[in-house]
């Protein structure tokens, strides 16, 4: 798993395949909190949602790449 610490507020989350998955809003415990802004439509608008440091491949300054592409990551995220 990679060290929680290197990954910044505000940081773009990408999927294996380059997709966009979220923004950094902090992390907490063992999870990315996700910005509401990257929410979703329709139930999942307007709330948080988190995804595990576990899926966590790479962090490169401002990019947190997951080990899942970006259409499989979106379905292990969790909400508050």
């Amino acid at each position: 798993m990679v060290d929680a610490a290197q990954i910044k507020e505000h940081a773009e989350v990408i999927g294996a395949d380059g997709v966009h998955v979220g923004t950094v809003d902090k992390v907490e415990g063992d999870r990315i909190k996700l910005t509401k802004k990257d929410s979703g439509q329709g139930s999942h608008e307007g709330h948080h949602h988190f995804i595990s440091l576990g899926l966590v491949a790479d962090v490169e300054g401002d990019t947190v790449r997951l080990s899942a592409n970006g259409d499989v990551a979106v379905t292990f995220e969790e909400e508050e």
